[in-house]
């Protein structure tokens, strides 16, 4: 397994703010394989970004012999593919678009996805989505992104992540498989299941659907946002969730979403990165 560090653990980062390059930089200096790019509406990295200026991107990433792992992004919050407006939905799915094409050009095949949400804890006054309706809405931005994700040869990665939506590995594979269609897969957080369930039983479960996975750490007395803490810090089971991947044949990216930047985060995370997969 590589591992890789989220653009949104350095400092700037969840702003958007830090340059690519320094943040390649950044990855590359601490020991990481690669770097998973993050892009918004807004920032250094958007949907927006020219095809030219994605290969000025990757030739400063081989110059300094890291890769990219993938592209994330959390658009999908703030415009929810299962919005009740459906100017909302529509716009998400246009940013969507772009966005993969975007990943394409940076020549990564994994891009993840949030497809709607039932509640979202972090943002006040967000209104909940009935769950059935979370779930056709869901389908239905997946679907329509689907011809473009195939045409580009980039995977969306479902993300389990906590939106009250996709609560069980069973649940998450059916869904995946719903589309019958390799361009949709799952984006595995072992962090965010730590709560409600076991990461490497998610694992086993999802098998070949996982097309990149994102590792935090999580303490369970905590059981709120707060609980999330630095990696080897909490109770998530390391050597579990690597044995599990090992069993199912993953062999790829394994990223670290360390988020906020904290002084100091970035160096431990890649201390606890490499002790534990390298």
């Amino acid at each position: 397994m590589k591992i890789s560090a989220s653009y949104w653990m350095f400092e700037g980062g969840l702003e958007a703010t830090l340059p690519v390059a320094d943040a390649i930089g950044q990855a590359k200096d601490l020991g990481f394989d690669a770097i998973e790019l993050c892009i918004g509406s807004q920032g250094v990295l958007t949907h927006e970004t020219s095809q030219a200026e994605c290969e000025q991107i990757v030739a400063k990433a081989k110059e300094l012999g890291i890769e990219i792992a993938s592209v994330a992004s959390g658009e999908s919050w703030g415009s929810s593919p299962s919005d009740d407006d459906p100017a909302v939905r529509a716009k998400i799915i246009a940013f969507t678009k772009q966005a993969l094409q975007v990943t394409q050009w940076l020549g990564t095949d994994a891009y993840l996805f949030v497809p709607g949400a039932v509640d979202v804890f972090f943002l006040e006054n967000s209104p909940v989505v009935p769950y059935d309706v979370c779930y056709e809405r869901a389908k239905e931005a997946v679907a329509q992104l689907i011809p473009t994700a195939e045409q580009l040869g980039v995977t969306i990665g479902i993300e389990n992540v906590w939106n009250k939506f996709l609560l069980s590995p069973l649940e998450m594979r059916d869904f995946i498989d719903s589309f019958g269609s390799k361009a949709v897969g799952s984006y595995f957080d072992a962090g965010n299941v730590l709560l409600t369930g076991y990461p490497d039983q998610w694992i086993r479960i999802l098998g070949p659907r996982i097309v990149r996975v994102h590792v935090k750490d999580f303490k369970k007395s905590v059981g709120t946002a707060e609980g999330f803490v630095d990696m080897l810090d909490g109770d998530l089971d390391f050597e579990a969730v690597k044995a599990a991947l090992v069993e199912v044949g993953y062999d790829g990216y394994v990223t670290a979403e360390m988020l906020p930047y904290q002084p100091g985060r970035p160096e431990k995370t890649a201390a606890a990165m490499k002790k534990i997969f390298k």
